[in-house]
């Protein structure tokens, strides 16, 4: 998949509907356009044995979140409270809106 054609965002309610996470929802936290993969809070979380340093002086072992596959998530529709695919429709200011394709509401916009 070409980078820029993810419609998930960061801070999206997401699902996951594929792999040994299946069921599970969390937050998005980050996003590799590049690797078409999505950091999910609290989802695929794995444990890395770190050395002692400025951020850790103790060192041991951390829990993290892994990268999963952009296409095994969708977007949770704040309205009907199911996994939903995205619609983009443009409005008449010609904004471009994410839409619910099951129920039609529109997921919220916050672009900076």
């Amino acid at each position: 998949m070409p980078a820029g054609t993810l419609h998930i965002r960061k801070n999206d309610i997401v699902k996951v509907m594929a792999g040994k996470e299946k069921g599970k929802v969390g937050r998005v936290l980050k996003i590799d356009r590049e690797k078409s993969r999505v950091f999910i809070e609290k989802v695929n979380m794995v444990k890395r044995h770190v050395k002692p340093g400025k951020t850790n002086p103790q060192g041991g072992i951390v829990e993290k979140e892994a990268a999963m596959a952009y296409s095994n998530v969708l977007v949770m529709c704040g309205k009907c409270n199911k996994p939903a695919r995205m619609a983009i429709k443009v409005d008449e200011s010609g904004e471009k809106l994410r839409t619910c394709k099951r129920c039609g509401d529109i997921f919220e916009t916050k672009k900076k």
